[in-house]
């Protein structure tokens, strides 16, 4: 038995114990309030290319052509522990993972699909080690979960529909193929349930397989704002408090303002491009606690190799905890990991001299 397998089935009971998870939402979220200070992790079969997490998107790679990425995935030095040993080393309180990003792979273990790092080279469940290793060391655990956008999932709404939207200036709704990927078989909105079943399942999956956990952190806003009408919010967020009733519910800047806090990127305000639903629903939770989500790159989140020497400073980090500090809120802070699922040097040398100045 590999030591992480040993580690994941032996020491999970008391694990359990350790973790910063408590019984209700609202003692949950006093000890977010004083969390301050979080570590982000974009990593998918996307960081294989190193062209960043939007890399299907912007160059069209077709879905089956994408799908072998995951004949490639190893993530063979993906070690949980050194992950939360950096992020405590760093005076961070949890961590953020995506579980599933907009392309679909998934990194838990899932009975929707195929297309997940157990069933590639790797064999591993990643949030599962991971959300063990927080609780061991008594980190909080969050996971991302692409709930309104999709590349790969044949009936997320198409690009032509998003496009159609009053509500929203912008889609990313598929990929510009210039010829229709036999993929997508989105015709009508009614079309889009399927799609909503299969989100509902692995939302299900994801807080019944591991666990108490911190919370559920859903993106991206921008796809919610192109059709709101389309997403049983509502329902989403009833299922997941009825099965995690302490768990916090973050959605960018807001779908409904039943949020229990917001993370815009980089500075407070509405998204720019989501219309008048965004401001609408931004009054709403304008006052809540923000999360403030920015990258040690410049702008990606996923692992980017040209950004290999551009990558940001502990002296950046501290100004930006100084921001986050005035506006009374938290900094998740994003390194994308490298294709071997190992973090960039650069950004564990800074999240560690962070770490040193804090404690100073």
């Amino acid at each position: 038995m590999l030591r992480r397998e040993f580690l994941s089935t032996t020491l999970g009971a008391a694990a359990a114990a350790a973790a910063p998870v408590r019984s209700t939402r609202h003692k949950n979220l006093e000890w977010f309030t004083t969390a301050r200070f979080g570590l982000f992790m974009h990593y998918g079969v996307y960081s294989i290319l190193g062209r960043g997490e939007w890399v299907q998107q912007r160059e069209a790679i077709p879905v089956a052509e994408y799908a072998k990425l995951q004949q490639r995935f190893t993530a063979d030095k993906f070690d949980a522990d050194r992950i939360t040993d950096m992020a405590q080393a760093a005076g961070m309180k949890y961590v953020t993972l995506t579980a599933r990003h907009h392309d679909s792979f998934c990194l838990f273990k899932t009975g929707q699909t195929d297309f997940n790092s157990l069933k590639s080279p790797a064999r591993r469940d990643l949030i599962g080690e991971l959300t063990a290793a927080c609780r061991r060391r008594g980190l909080g655990i969050f996971y991302y979960y692409s709930y309104a956008l999709d590349w790969r999932h044949p009936f997320f709404y198409s690009r032509d529909y998003g496009l159609a939207s009053k509500n929203a200036p912008w889609n990313a709704a598929r990929p510009d193929y210039k010829t229709p990927d036999p993929a997508y078989r989105f015709r009508e909105p009614r079309d889009f349930a399927k799609y909503i079943q299969f989100v509902h399942a692995q939302l299900k999956e994801l807080l019944t397989q591991y666990g108490p956990i911190s919370g559920i952190w859903l993106d991206p806003i921008m796809g919610y704002y192109c059709r709101p009408e389309l997403f049983p919010i509502g329902e989403t967020y009833a299922m997941i408090r009825k099965l995690q009733p302490q768990c916090l519910i973050c959605f960018k800047q807001g779908a409904n303002g039943e949020e229990d806090f917001v993370a815009p990127e980089r500075t407070l305000g509405p998204h720019k491009l989501g219309g008048e639903v965004a401001r609408q629903v931004w009054e709403k939770n304008k006052n809540k606690l923000p999360e403030i989500c920015d990258t040690l790159q410049e702008r990606v989140w996923g692992y980017q190799q040209r950004d290999d020497r551009k990558h940001r400073d502990a002296e950046w980090v501290m100004k930006t905890l100084e921001y986050c500090r005035s506006i009374h809120g938290n900094l998740l802070l994003n390194s994308g990991p490298l294709p071997d699922g190992s973090i960039h040097a650069g950004d564990e040398a800074t999240l560690r001299e962070v770490g040193k100045r804090l404690k100073a």
